[in-house]
């Protein structure tokens, strides 16, 4: 397909949705970044700007640190924009392994594997059944809360905008580090993916206790046969409900699907260790590269 030419980088905007959603279509990604809803969310914490390169849209982020780079190319001739992009001393963030075997295999770029970035994938089915004696502690934390409170759990819709909100300020409040740059840049996005969930195409899951919002969870298709959790949130000081709204989204959305990536752990240790806990079938490795 013609891609529009951009002589130079400029924002993403929410008009590039169209453009977007077809060639990650085409692409069918694995990583959870190379959705439009993903890109648009955090242009601000990363800058998210697009330029074209041989026919090939280009993605360019700033890390949390920083550091600039540029994200697999989409369509068009994507060894030829490669080539250039590292020639000039651009580094590419996002690859995987697909990515590296395919596009990437050649002595003079450098591949370093970014383990606080790889994706935690899972079969959506044991989410939502949570199965067997592996599960046995999840299945308890779940009973615990079920046991304890008069609940409901629906679809999300824009009458729960604002419950999802007050969960938001609640989260924020008890995070020990709450005035972090990064915890504040994911709650500028989980902020506007609640109020633009529609136009982005996200969809969600609420789990009401006492006629208030105590927990959400919004995500998306990734490709053909996976989910995306974008965001997962609860009222903090309600034991079981984490792992409850967990199991709702994969038990209520995307039946169709085989899979659900639930996104990086970015190198917290309390994270890494309960994405771990929920058994992934796979670790979907990021790699950084560059020209050696």
């Amino acid at each position: 397909m013609e891609i529009p030419h951009y002589p130079k980088s400029r924002a993403l905007t929410m008009a590039d949705k169209p453009l977007l959603d077809l060639l990650c279509s085409d692409v069918q990604p694995r990583i959870s970044e190379l959705t439009f809803a993903g890109l648009y969310l955090f242009r601000n914490a990363h800058d998210y700007r697009l330029s074209t390169l041989e026919n090939a849209l280009v993605v360019h982020g700033k890390g949390y640190t920083g550091t600039r780079y540029f994200l697999p190319p989409l369509g068009g001739d994507i060894p030829k924009a490669l080539k250039i992009m590292l020639a000039d001393g651009q580094s590419l963030y996002g690859a995987d392994d697909l990515f590296v075997q395919k596009h990437l295999g050649v002595k003079e770029i450098q591949c370093t594997e970014l383990r606080d970035s790889h994706d935690y994938l899972y079969l959506r089915e044991e989410l939502a059944m949570l199965p067997g004696s592996r599960f046995h502690k999840k299945k308890n934390r779940v009973s615990y809360f079920t046991n304890r409170h008069e609940y409901t759990v629906s679809r999300f819709s824009r009458e729960h905008i604002d419950g999802c909100l007050n969960v938001l300020n609640k989260w924020l409040d008890s995070s020990m580090d709450g005035a972090g740059s990064s915890l504040s840049m994911e709650m500028e996005a989980a902020s506007e993916a609640l109020k633009s969930s529609e136009a982005l195409g996200l969809e969600g899951v609420v789990v009401i206790v006492n006629s208030s919002v105590a927990a959400f969870a919004l995500g998306e298709r990734l490709n053909r046969d996976t989910a995306v959790c974008h965001f997962e949130k609860a009222d903090p000081f309600m034991e079981g409900l984490n792992q409850m709204v967990n199991r709702e989204f994969a038990r209520m959305l995307f039946q169709e699907c085989t899979y659900v990536n639930r996104e990086q752990d970015l190198g917290d240790m309390g994270l890494r260790s309960a994405k771990l806990s929920y058994h992934p079938v796979e670790l979907i490795k990021k790699y950084l590269c560059h020209k050696a």
